[in-house]
């Protein structure tokens, strides 16, 4: 179901509801957040009696961006004005029991990609609950979520406001973003083991198992390796059985595996997170197999408590067989990202210039309104609030 104007609007108005009557309470670790932004430091809490404290959280932004060599899509357009998020989390953080649930509309801006403006991302997408999930905790260092969950994979979240840059990246691109299942998660010492049955790419077939094994060598480096794949095959998702969930559900990836290896450093003013990727995607439909390998590099120096500058560089090449992955049959493509960021309590801004250099891409998967064009640079500004 789409999110009409009048609904985006209420989510506006509730967000400067929350904003101007928080409680003092404790910052959250739901959502996850990479920095620089920070959530709310004094979150809006409700007594909910015998439930206990019951918190309300959320995102409110725009986004306004120009980009060159736009693609022929409806609403990928030279200028985009448009809402980023409009979102609320509402959970339960205490006893053995808890939840956690993101209501609301986004858009999902990523390097390389057309943009798809919020209304249309958010019902092709995931929808207006993108996450929502039950949490069991029998112990401190054991417990079971089910529901909607925010992947395992990769090193940048879903949604603008958690991640260094206001765009996605190229490795972002070829990863599941939130899947449907069951997760168990168990930290001993320094290490912390997470595992997952799923649906993949939002596909709604349970045939995917994640995992992800983090170390933490020291207060000031986590090394962490990550895995999933589809367990068998699954044709949902491809124009035969109607791509009911389309935006979100590529079939090839779906039935593939991807690898990350991760290290993230901080030390000062200073965050840095380099990894590795490899994809794979097996023999599947008539098609042959095929593979992409990448890297990456965020990095992010914080200048005081309101200042910081991000940046990012990517590079990934997909095989001579890849039919869909990347753009087309031995592709390449690298990307500069630059972000620097304010935030003053709950309010943010923040600018972003993005460049994306093809090599190797055939006539008619590369960008332009005719698919010709071997580059694209777009320069973006976000701002809004974190309640």
């Amino acid at each position: 179901m789409k999110i009409k104007s009048l609904q985006t609007a209420s989510l506006f108005g509730a967000a400067l509801l929350f904003a101007t009557n928080a409680a003092q309470a404790d910052a959250l670790s739901s959502p996850s957040m990479s920095g620089p932004l920070a959530s709310n430091a004094s979150p809006t809490t409700f007594d909910a009696g015998p439930l206990g404290p019951i918190y309300v959280t959320g995102a409110v932004s725009g986004l306004a961006f120009y980009q060159s060599n736009h693609s022929a899509l409806a609403g990928d357009n030279q200028t985009v004005v448009d809402f980023s998020n409009a979102q609320v989390e509402i959970q339960k953080t205490d006893g053995w029991l808890q939840f956690y649930a993101q209501v609301g509309g986004y858009s999902l801006p990523d390097l390389g990609a057309a943009y798809v403006r919020a209304t249309t991302q958010t019902a092709n997408s995931f929808g207006v609950l993108p996450v929502a999930y039950i949490k069991v905790v029998p112990s401190d260092s054991f417990n079971i979520e089910a529901g909607r969950l925010p992947t395992l994979i990769g090193a940048e979240y879903t949604f603008t406001f958690e991640n260094l840059n206001i765009e996605r990246g190229l490795l972002w691109n070829q990863e599941p973003a939130i899947s449907q299942g069951v997760q168990a998660n168990y930290t001993m010492g320094p290490v912390t083991v997470s595992a997952s049955l799923n649906d993949g790419f939002f596909s709604n077939r349970y045939n995917w198992l994640s995992g992800s094994v983090a170390y933490t060598i020291s207060p000031a480096d986590t090394v962490s390796f990550v895995a999933g794949g589809n367990l068998g095959h699954t044709l949902y998702g491809s124009p035969l059985t109607g791509p009911a969930t389309a935006n979100a559900t590529p079939v090839l990836q779906n039935n593939g595996s991807v690898y990350n290896l991760i290290w993230t450093h901080t030390e000062g003013p200073w965050t840095v997170t380099p990894y590795f990727q490899y994809t794979s995607i097996p023999k599947v439909f008539g098609l042959p197999s095929a593979d992409t390998i990448g890297g990456a590099v965020l990095a992010n120096y914080a200048f005081d408590a309101n200042w910081s500058l991000g940046g990012r560089f990517e590079y990934i090449a997909s095989s001579a067989n890849s039919f869909i992955e990347l753009y087309g049959p031995g592709s390449k493509a690298l990307s500069f990202t630059i972000t620097p960021t304010y935030q003053y309590k709950i309010f943010f801004a923040r600018a972003e210039a993005s460049y994306v250099d093809l090599g190797h891409a055939p006539v008619g998967f590369e960008f332009g309104t005719l698919a010709n064009k071997s580059d694209q640079v777009r320069v973006l500004f976000e701002t809004g609030i974190i309640f």
